[in-house]
């Protein structure tokens, strides 16, 4: 047994997940912050559906752009809680500079900052919790997928409380204050944090590459031809279209359609967070004991149902539970598709690896909202949903062709 893992996946060393999810939360915070704001700004700014998906388009495809650079930056760089701070502060920022926006293009500005800061993120914090619990990533991953799921919960609710008391343009000001303090406790509290190799053959060869820069990017490229990686990348995709398209019209449709009040709408969107939240750690948990596969294959199956019947149940009050299910079912294989990634890169590229596939992931956010919008505003926004029952069909299609050797070792390393 390799005694270096065995070291670090101790339950003592468990605060570091603690304080990495909970700054993962704050990173979800202010995107699940600025979907409650959405209805109010596309009012104001006089938005069409197209305009709005626009909006999520441009973030995402932002961070697709800089998502590889920021995965090679960590690996380069190798100071996880620094890197973590400044994407905080990044995320953050753009935002209350949202106070300042009169048209929608200076609204894309600033949600294309937003798109550049979040995608370093992902690559420092998930390889850091993948090699500190080599045997339990699927559960240590699900936590850290919790902290997003907390962060999307409670920023509704206190967004939509704080709209009873200052315009939209407010609380993106008052919403810098959480991003900012818990960068400087990543700092106190991690600093210059970096993951140690191994030592032995691997942690030489990883030093070597590092040095070589040439040869670093070339195993970099390499990537691109690691087919277990990129169906696992795309299928994170096309799951991710569906979260997002959700994300950002459910709000919408909540307000224009059902005539929601802005508290009313939090309340939906923390419903969809709580089943999430719930949903993360069984989703891990089951899929470290029982295989990737066959975890992640189930769910996506599960959503693809219930997204047609939220489209099916329209304006009744059986809309509200199948948001709950979906944000279940959805969040469930988030942490399962993440150590799956994690799995299928060598150890001195998964920054790389994981900025790979949140690039590749953020391609299929970026395309989600246009296209949702086009077609709501073409035919109805119930339509829609239907393309976004379709889009995690297609996902699950793409798991049943990845190798069976990752399923393998998953339930061999449980064993």
């Amino acid at each position: 047994m390799n005694t270096a893992a065995a070291t670090v996946d101790t339950p003592r060393s468990f605060k570091d997940v603690w304080l990495i999810s909970a700054g993962h939360g704050l990173t979800h915070w202010y995107t699940a912050t600025f979907y409650i704001l959405l209805p109010l700004i596309g009012k104001e700014l006089g938005l069409s559906y197209t305009e709005i998906g626009l909006i999520m388009t441009i973030q995402h495809l932002a961070s697709a752009i800089s998502n590889l650079p920021g995965g090679m930056l960590v690996d380069m760089i190798g100071k996880k809680g620094y890197l973590m701070a400044a994407s905080l502060f990044w995320v953050s920022f753009p935002y209350a500079l949202m106070a300042l926006t009169k048209n929608f293009w200076m609204l894309l500005v600033c949600v294309a900052l937003v798109g550049i800061g979040n995608n370093l993120w992902h690559p420092a914090a998930i390889p850091t919790l993948a090699w500190r619990y080599p045997r339990r990533k699927g559960l240590a991953l699900s936590f850290h997928g919790m902290g997003g799921n907390m962060g999307e919960a409670l920023a509704p609710l206190a967004a939509g409380a704080l709209l009873a008391w200052v315009s939209w343009r407010g609380v993106v000001v008052i919403n810098i204050v959480p991003g900012v303090a818990m960068a400087i406790l990543i700092l106190v509290f991690l600093g210059a944090f970096s993951v140690e190799h191994n030592k032995g053959e691997d942690s030489a060869d990883s030093a070597k590459r590092h040095k070589r820069v040439g040869a670093y990017l070339r195993d970099a490229l390499s990537l691109l031809k690691n087919r277990a990686l990129m169906l696992v990348s795309v299928s994170a995709s096309f799951r991710t279209m569906t979260q997002v398209g959700l994300l950002t019209f459910l709000p919408v449709y909540l307000a224009y359609e059902l005539e929601y009040s802005p508290l009313a709408v939090g309340a939906c969107l923390t419903l969809m967070q709580v089943a999430g939240f719930v949903a993360g750690p069984i989703g891990g948990h089951l899929s470290d004991k029982m295989g990737r596969r066959r975890v992640i294959a189930a769910n996506l199956t599960l959503s693809a149902v219930v997204i047609a019947g939220m489209a099916l149940v329209g304006k009744s009050v059986l809309f509200i539970v199948f948001v709950g299910l979906v944000g279940f079912f959805l969040y469930a294989m988030r942490p399962v598709l993440q150590a799956w990634a994690i799995e299928s890169t060598p150890k001195h590229l998964a920054g790389t690896g994981v900025g790979l596939q949140f690039g590749i992931q953020a391609i299929g956010a970026s395309i989600a909202p246009a296209v949702f919008g086009i077609i709501a505003d073409a035919t109805d926004i119930h339509t829609a949903f239907y393309f976004l029952a379709g889009t995690i069909l297609c996902a699950n299609v793409l798991i049943f062709f990845m190798p069976n050797g990752e399923a393998v070792q998953v339930r061999s390393a449980a064993a």
